[in-house]
């Protein structure tokens, strides 16, 4: 059977609308950095299971998650509701296209996420690895209100100079209010961290988030000369497609 049980260790509440929690992490289960797994809870002996980013490194004995709750979806709403010492089943094989191996070292790396969509990056942000392979990191995380913005004090103190963690809040009051892909676009983001325009020769992106913007950056950096990781090869961006993100 490829889903094994595993206990819920701790629970943590970001919003109303999202939380993150701690599991036990299956015997043997293997993973790179920033991919995701199959979750799933059992109802009436039946599994419900949703694709969720890994937030923990590889080298933690636990694995993390960081979730949306829907009010009537068949697994947030029922998720929501674990505590520590719950069960939760754990498919044996993770995968995902935002790891260090899909897209080309280089100059910045930038990482635009919308709400969940920041699980796989925090992975990332936290491997030193990922400092060996670019100079500079932007994580632009962009969500609606200031209490959505999850993990935000450990980016803040990280202190890690290559690190730039730019959150932005659409609809409250924020120093940052713009969408982080707008603010790619136009520019303002690199000028703001005293960098270069973003360049598809010397630079990378990474998006994960809600489908719109996903599908809309994709399209922007194609036409601006920039190459999608896919079969054919590594790019100098890639996205997550293999599901959407941890809405139902």
């Amino acid at each position: 059977m490829p889903y094994s049980e595993q206990t819920v260790q701790s629970v943590r509440t970001w919003s109303d609308k999202t939380f993150s929690f701690t599991l036990s992490r299956p015997q043997d289960f293997d993973f790179a950095n920033g991919e995701f797994v199959t979750l799933g809870l059992k109802r009436e002996g039946k599994l419900v299971a949703r694709a969720y980013s890994i937030v923990s490194t590889a080298d933690r004995d636990h694995l993390e998650f960081l979730s949306i709750h829907v009010p009537d979806g068949p697994l947030t709403s029922q998720l929501v509701q674990v505590q520590p010492g719950s069960s939760v089943w754990v498919n044996s094989k993770a995968t995902g296209s935002l790891t260090l191996n899909h897209v080309l070292p280089g100059r910045t790396l930038y990482m635009l996420a919308t709400g969940t969509g920041l699980a796989p990056f925090i992975s990332l942000v936290r491997d030193p690895a990922t400092y060996a392979q670019f100079e500079q990191v932007v994580l632009v995380h962009s969500v609606r209100s200031v209490a959505e913005l999850a993990y935000r004090a450990e980016l803040e103190t990280m202190g890690n100079p290559q690190l730039h963690y730019v959150p932005t809040v659409t609809r409250e009051a924020f120093a940052t209010s713009g969408r982080g892909a707008d603010l790619f676009r136009s520019g303002g983001l690199s000028h703001s961290l005293g960098l270069p325009l973003p360049d598809p020769e010397h630079d990378r992106v990474m998006i994960c988030g809600n489908p719109e913007m996903t599908r809309e950056m994709t399209t922007y950096l194609k036409d601006s000369g920039w190459t999608l990781t896919n079969h054919r090869g590594v790019g100098n961006f890639s996205t997550e497609l293999a599901f959407v993100v941890h809405h139902e």
